[in-house]
């Protein structure tokens, strides 16, 4: 008879089976904050049952098998006839018609969209972060479009849609579709004025043919994509539709799928247009200002996903460590270990305020639109630079167990570099800074708006405000520290947003570390004179 060589114990049980927005405090004050009050009870339970649905076990497994089982691509049928098709495991059509269903491609128009579908956006990151790029992508077509109204009024309502349907038909002849982007080509990376894909005027009005390359295009197995392309009048937009009207295919040549580093579940594609038909969306020659509104709006996007993945890397670790023991006692209570948590959690919770005051600013007026030019190119540079080592120490929290698959934390480490490299890596959010400081007053006059309301408040604060405004007057030669000036905007309003809306321990904790000086480079450096057990108390996923 076999006898049993040990018994289980001391393993904190799975995190499942709760409430992923509920038990996220900060982003619950968010959604109370910036919703309207008629809107309120209506938005946080669609916002609870969505967080439930996330937190449920089957949702999780979804997520893990869309991983475990990437997409991959059918160039030509049994016959010999070329499709371009891209497969994915039915986890991720599961999940990705949850997304749709939920209204994360339908903000526009709707009162409060953008704060309710950012906080849905954050929660949903949490389960699997692939189907947030087509999410995403469907999302930020909207105001590209808009800079041709008859387009608009014809793919705004599939757009907006919450009927997800994987077929590849005509767009007129489904209830709903999925937009995708290709902007970047091998030559010119960032630089897309250097782009040389052609577009040739066809003799139908706004309809051009298309040939050329693009090195990176996002979600392929989309409806139709918003692309650039040189025409006759210079850089343009156009939109090529997967199907054509008639049924036909159109000329979408998928050479590749990228093998990423994280992101698996997701496709991204090198494709080629050779005699591809498209529609030209906005003037000749205004292709980036055209695009500009979609990029900008996945760049917000980026900053949700990845306040997303930090949200669920500090749960992660402070669930683990309420649950496991070590040299006499639990984890969470050693003093070192709830430094480490609290100075995560600290992160956390201000890239989740930021971002959320940033979608409330995209349902507000011109004057709160004006603050998004220059806070959402330096939100998008700090927060998604912040999410790598909030991963990793996160997964360390775990020990060991933190580097096996099965926890989970490896998909979270892979995936937290993707949202600092797309939509434009950290120099071009700098750079991107830079332009609006010089060309537009009133971006900066709205950001100083936003960090002076908390003037007086905390002294640590007062003196990064006065340090930033010196830097702000002297933008000779300001290239070279363009980073260092978008971080100090960063956390100067970070710490403007928590010290007016975050708890007192939460904001004193803040201000000393990321402001005030009394911090280290490593996590686990705060003073130990907070109140880090309440930080790490409100941070603990429990609803």
């Amino acid at each position: 008879m076999a006898g049993s060589t040990h018994t289980v114990t001391n393993q904190a049980p799975p995190l499942a089976r709760y409430d992923v927005f509920g038990a996220d405090r900060a982003l619950v004050e968010a959604v109370r904050r910036h919703l309207d009050p008629e809107l309120l009870e209506e938005g946080l339970a669609e916002l609870s049952g969505l967080g439930r649905a996330a937190g449920s076990a089957q949702l999780q497994e979804w997520g893990a098998l869309a991983n475990e089982n990437p997409p991959r691509l059918r160039t030509h049928d049994r016959y010999g006839h070329r499709i371009d098709e891209v497969e994915f495991h039915p986890s991720w059509h599961r999940l990705l018609g949850k997304g749709v269903s939920t209204g994360l491609t339908a903000a526009w128009g709707r009162p409060g969209g953008h704060v309710r579908r950012a906080a849905a956006f954050l929660v949903w990151t949490q389960v699997e972060a692939g189907n947030g790029c087509p999410l995403s992508m469907t999302h930020a077509a909207v105001p590209a479009l808009r800079a041709d109204p008859g387009l608009a009024a014809e793919w705004e309502p599939r757009l907006t849609s919450r009927i997800y349907d994987p077929a590849l038909r005509p767009a007129g002849q489904k209830p709903g579709v999925l937009f995708g982007m290709g902007m970047t080509e091998k030559q010119g990376g960032s630089d897309v004025r250097a782009n040389t894909t052609s577009a040739r005027p066809l003799a139908e009005d706004g309809a051009y043919e298309l040939t050329g390359h693009k090195w990176f295009c996002s979600a392929p197995m989309s409806d139709a994509f918003l692309v650039l392309a040189r025409a006759p009048g210079g850089l343009t937009c156009f939109l090529v539709p997967r199907v054509l009207e008639d049924g036909t295919r159109n000329v979408f040549l998928i050479q590749r799928l990228k093998d990423k580093l994280g992101n698996r579940s997701n496709a991204s594609a090198e494709v080629e247009f050779d005699g591809t038909w498209a529609r030209r969306v906005g003037d000749e020659g205004r292709g980036v200002r055209t695009i500009i509104g979609m990029v900008a709006a996945t760049r917000l996007d980026c900053v949700l996903g990845s306040a997303g993945l930090m949200r669920q890397a500090v749960a992660q670790a402070v669930h683990h460590c309420s649950h496991r023991e070590a040299f006499g006692g639990k984890l969470v209570d050693k003093p070192l270990m709830r430094n480490v948590l609290a100075d995560l959690a600290l992160e956390s919770e201000a890239a989740t305020t930021l971002a959320l005051r940033l979608a409330a600013a995209y349902d507000g007026g011109e004057r709160e639109r004006a603050l998004l030019r220059i806070a959402v190119p330096a939100a998008k540079y700090w927060v998604t630079k912040r999410c790598p080592p909030v991963a990793v120490e996160a997964a360390e929290c775990l020990g060991g167990n933190g580097y096996v698959e099965e926890s989970g934390m490896p998909r979270l480490v892979r995936e937290s570099p993707l949202n600092s490299v797309w939509e434009g890596a950290g120099n071009v959010q700098a750079l991107d800074v830079l332009r609006a400081l010089r060309r537009e007053p009133a971006a900066l006059d709205a950001y100083l708006r936003e960090v002076g309301q908390a003037r007086g408040a905390d002294h640590r604060l007062d003196g990064a405000i006065k340090d930033l405004l010196t830097e702000l007057a002297d933008l000779e030669g300001v290239e070279g520290r363009a980073r260092r000036l978008v971080e100090r905007l960063a956390l100067v309003l970070q710490g403007s947003l928590l010290v007016r809306y975050a708890p007192p321990e939460v904001a004193d904790a803040f201000c000393a570390a990321r402001l005030g000086g009394d911090g280290g480079a490593a996590f686990g450096t705060l003073p130990h004179t907070l109140d880090l057990a309440s930080v790490v108390e409100r941070a603990r996923p429990v609803s």
